[in-house]
This record gives C-alpha cells, structure tokens and sequence, in this order.
C-alpha cells in the first residue's frame, strides 16, 4: 500500500509499519477488518483523537470507503473525534455501577478535577466520561482510566490513582 503527498505526511514509516502488520492478519482485499486497530494506532499517534483528515486518509490506506471508518469511529466509545485530554477517565454508569455507587464516583471526579461529564480539564490533562458498560460488573463501581481498569472504586481509591498519575 502506498501513500503519497500529503497523505505521507499523517502516516510515518512507523506508522504505515504498525497499520500494514495489522492488515497483514487478514486475507487479501479484507483491509477493512483492520480498521479498529488502525484506528487505535493512529489515535494514540495523534493526541489521543482522530481528526477527519486522519480517518480519510485510513479509508485511502486500506482502500475502503471512508464511511466504512467513520461509521466505526463514531460507533465507539473508544475512539474520539475531537480533542481530549491527556488522560480519559470513563466512569460506567450502567445498571451494576450505579445501583454500587457509580453517581458517588462521578460527583467526587466533577468535584476533585473541576469540571463536569463530557468536559476536559483547563489543563489538558482529563476527560471525563460516562460509558454505559465496560463489562466489570462484579468490580462495580470502577472507570476506565486511559487503558487501565479500577474496580471497587471509593473516594480514597480515586484520589490514590489520579495521584499515582502525577508522580
């Protein structure tokens, strides 16, 4: 597969070179099942979202329509298309996280990182999110912090990890 122009310039050598290891895995002419990690690839490449320009030239990459990536971008909660934070703290607030305190979890988050559900913080340092389902019910409550579970979550436990971030 080949890039050029301006296309060449969002996709390193080292980034063609993960995205062609992952298109590897699949038959000929089935690039497309390669979208989800492709688009993780190139999220953690780009500030932690993915831009249009991106997403588009993913789609001229794998030779795919470019609704075929974006209908997965937007789909998941996983992937963002616009700016975040550094860190993004996703807190479920499903059935097993809030009937075990999941609104407790959020209100101390609002309150220890000033803002609110879908803000970042002035420093560019958190998102905080709401998810539906992470699928750790029996760890309920617990978030998502970048790619890390934390289950069992109190007050004392979330300042302990976000302190953990710092050092």
């Amino acid at each position: 597969m080949n890039l050029t122009g301006a296309k060449e310039q969002l996709f390193n050598a080292e980034l063609r070179e993960q995205l062609d290891a992952w298109v590897a895995k699949y038959p000929t002419g089935k690039a497309q099942s390669a979208v989800i990690p492709c688009l993780h690839i190139l999220q953690a490449a780009n500030e932690g979202w993915l831009a249009k320009p991106v997403m588009n030239a993913l789609a001229d990459y794998l030779a795919i329509p470019a609704i075929s990536v974006y209908e997965v971008a937007t789909f998941y909660t996983m992937f963002d298309l616009k700016p975040v934070g550094k860190h993004k703290i996703n807190v479920c607030t499903n059935i097993s996280c809030l009937l075990n305190g999941s609104d407790e979890v959020v209100a101390h988050l609002e309150d220890r990182l000033n803002i609110k559900l879908g803000e970042t913080t002035e420093d560019g340092q958190y998102t905080l999110r709401q998810v539906e389902c992470l699928g750790a019910c029996c760890g309920a409550p617990m978030m998502q912090l970048d790619r890390d579970y934390h289950e069992h979550l109190t007050n004392d436990k979330i300042d302990h990890i976000l302190a953990g971030l710092k050092s």
